[in-house]
């Protein structure tokens, strides 16, 4: 059986989406650059795991290439790497901006120039992640909105490129979900309820909801749909909220 390959597996949507596809009884392999959070999620589930740094494309190839063969190959890469940055244009530091990019931009590059190379023989798919900020303007997010706005771009131009590869490219682009790394918007009571009332839903939305979309990207019963971008965001994107 060959693997799903799930980049940023310890944040919280990626150890989720690992999670709920072991219990599908899915191999999975567990990328990340923090050994000992991932060598923790390899105890729990059973799966295997390479700590690798995932702001360079070699490393990473190098890496899946020599799990390839123990895993039985990979039939998708998940990249679930992201970061967050609320601050305005004018008070955004160049280090700062090159860190969004990198984190989220250079990282989506990155598995889809690997996914590539390693899916083009059988075909398979490539799930990145987006954001709604990049969809809608909203104030302060002008770096990360322009960082997930590159990866749209880059999941619908891959799309068309290795389409006749049979190799499918689709996005989830969440509105705010609770996790960690969103942890001091939503622990906040007052940031939690104006974040909420952004969302037409008027609620925040839960890691398990947007594995749920990513592990549905994944099933070869859903093989018809490439070059995507599916909001996961309680409206966020296009519906306006309630007044």
């Amino acid at each position: 059986m060959s693997s799903v390959a799930i980049l940023g597996a310890t944040g919280t949507i990626g150890s989720v989406l690992a999670r709920r596809l072991v219990r599908q009884g899915q191999h999975v392999l567990l990328v990340g650059r923090n050994e000992e959070k991932l060598r923790s999620l390899s105890e729990e589930l059973g799966q295997p795991f390479v700590a690798v740094d995932l702001t360079s494309s070699q490393p990473l190839e190098e890496a899946l290439r020599a799990m390839a063969d123990a895993q039985g190959g990979f039939h998708a890469l998940v990249n679930c790497i992201g970061s967050i940055l609320l601050k305005p244009t004018h008070t955004t530091t160049d280090d700062e901006f090159r860190q969004v990019v990198e984190t989220n931009l250079f990282t989506a590059f990155a598995t889809v120039r690997v996914g590539a190379k390693l899916l083009r023989e059988r075909g398979g798919v490539i799930v990145l992640f987006a954001s709604s900020a990049a969809e809608i303007g909203i104030q302060n997010h002008e770096a990360i909105a322009a960082a997930k706005a590159g990866v749209i771009g880059l999941a619908r131009s891959a799309a068309a490129t290795y389409a006749s590869n049979n190799i499918r490219v689709n996005v989830v682009s969440p509105g705010l979900i609770r996790t960690e790394m969103t942890r001091r918007i939503w622990e906040n009571a007052t940031n939690a309820t104006a974040s909420a009332q952004l969302h037409a839903l008027g609620r925040l939305g839960e890691p398990e909801q947007v594995a749920s979309l990513a592990s549905w990207l994944l099933d070869g019963e859903n093989d018809w749909i490439t070059g995507q971008i599916i909001g996961i965001d309680g409206g966020l994107g296009h519906v306006l909220p309630r007044r």
